[in-house]
């Protein structure tokens, strides 16, 4: 199952245990892409990993000596930018988030690092299409709301000289139709913000994985 994650001299044991992670934090539809494994001098007992799914980016850490895994996952639309830096050791790979956050791993070899900025650049590429998309939309729907407006008046307006039965009755005054309140962003300004609260308590210790996994499903189920 791990080996078509091994193609660059990943270390196995890691692979295995960041794969056995992640098969469990997978949601519908996500699949994983490509893993990278830090490869420290001297000593790289406990590495720090990188995995790359079509939906997200995690970065894994070691934890209690190695018996336990922590990891940190931000969304593709919530990636700004992504970095890497050859070194005369290794590899810096590190991205930039919408809240001026950044993320790295150091130490990692050139090669997986190629592969983690060309893949990430990839995933970029195909959300900020998929963002374009959606903005379209969203101004094709609000167009054709304003549109919907003013044939309704065209009707309307010569409706009552049509009518000419004697006693022809005063056309009742019309109220002009109220703009449709448009909630859409203030709703996404809201979750974003709940969101962005919600990881700084995962990040800060404060709430467990499955507290902050279940609370992020409620936010994004209310919205």
């Amino acid at each position: 199952m791990i080996d078509k994650f091994l193609n660059e001299e990943q270390d196995p044991k890691a692979v295995e245990k960041v794969y056995t992670r992640l098969v469990d934090l997978l949601n519908t539809g996500e699949e994983i892409i490509y893993i990278a494994v830090q490869k420290k001098p001297l000593v790289n007992l406990f590495p720090d990993c990188i995995a790359i799914t079509n939906k997200r980016i995690l970065f894994f850490t070691p934890a209690n000596l190695g018996l336990s895994i922590k990891f940190v996952d931000f969304v593709w639309k919530d990636v700004v930018d992504v970095y890497t830096k050859e070194e005369i050791i290794g590899a810096v790979f590190s991205i930039k988030t919408v809240g001026g956050g950044e993320m790295g791993v150091d130490y990692l070899p050139k090669v997986q690092a190629r592969k983690l900025y060309q893949y990430a650049q990839e995933r970029k590429e195909a959300e900020r299409e998929l963002r374009r998309q959606r903005e379209l939309e969203e101004k094709r729907a609000e167009s054709g709301s304003i549109q919907v407006d003013h044939p309704a008046q065209a009707v309307f307006q010569p409706s009552a000289p049509v009518v000419q039965q004697p006693p022809a009755p005063a056309p009742a005054p019309v109220e002009p139709p109220s703009p449709a309140p448009v909630f859409e962003e203030p709703k996404k300004d809201e979750l974003t913000e709940k969101l962005k609260r919600l990881k700084t308590l995962f990040e800060s210790g404060l709430i467990s994985q499955e507290e902050y996994n279940q609370k992020k499903l409620e936010l994004l189920s209310d919205f």
